[in-house]
């Protein structure tokens, strides 16, 4: 049965590039390792579009967010490059278990399937926190923070993995995060998707030189979240 996602939603588009607000479960492109989906970024863009797309960058199939692609060869391999080199600065939403401190810098080296180690820095800041009557585990009450994160390397599950490091996991996050949270929130109000949005990418237009600013609005599943954790809807 082929899934069903409503249009793109176009956050910006010039001749060489353009950006998507990504639902959560969205494949990016094929994988072999998704083989419960035929439904993915790529071709949906395309289609809608009526041209090729190229994705010039990844975003988790359980992640929402800003996902740009370049609509020809050498657009592509240019981006690529800005993505490889750090020039592109990301900044993502997440809403996790616990009080996370007003900032922190995540200085911790991931290992990849081969075994490689490579380093990987995000940076923390926290915009709000909230203590609600959840009763999960032995807590009467639970806490939760939402938080800014910027990642300066790019490496896969990055976040995911820092936030479980921290002892500050990804809500809705499997399987880096808490299972008692996520079988209480799947359970009592039927959620499921994990609360991680890429907001926002900045990066200089190889073209005109002019700064680019892509802002993706938050999905239904994130504000769903802030609202029944009693955030404010308007986070700093």
């Amino acid at each position: 049965m082929k899934e069903h996602f409503a249009p793109l939603q176009i956050l910006y588009q010039d001749a060489d590039l353009v950006a998507i607000n990504k639902p959560n479960g969205l494949m990016v492109h094929r994988s072999p390792i998704a083989t419960d989906t035929n439904v993915f970024a790529v071709q949906l863009l395309r289609d809608q579009l009526g041209q090729k797309v190229y994705p010039v960058h990844r975003l988790d199939r359980k992640t929402s967010g800003v996902l740009l692609f370049a609509l020809n060869e050498e657009m592509n391999s240019v981006m690529q490059q800005k993505f490889q080199n750090g020039e592109v600065e990301k900044t993502y939403h997440a809403i996790v278990r616990g009080y996370t401190p007003d900032t922190l810098d995540i200085d911790y080296p991931l290992k990849k399937e081969d075994g490689t180690i490579q380093e990987a820095f995000t940076s923390l800041r926290t915009l709000q926190r909230t203590e609600v009557n959840f009763a999960i585990g032995k807590h009467p009450t639970s806490r939760y923070s939402l938080v800014e994160l910027k990642p300066t390397t790019g490496r896969m599950h990055q976040l995911r993995k820092h936030m479980a490091h921290i002892f500050h996991p990804i809500i809705g996050d499997r399987p880096h995060g808490c299972n008692k949270q996520n079988r209480f929130f799947k359970e009592e109000f039927g959620m499921e998707e994990m609360i991680l949005h890429a907001l926002k990418i900045s990066f200089l237009n190889p073209v005109d030189k002019l700064k680019v600013d892509i802002v993706a609005p938050l999905n239904k599943p994130f504000t769903n979240m802030i609202n029944l954790i009693q955030l404010h809807s308007n986070p700093a």
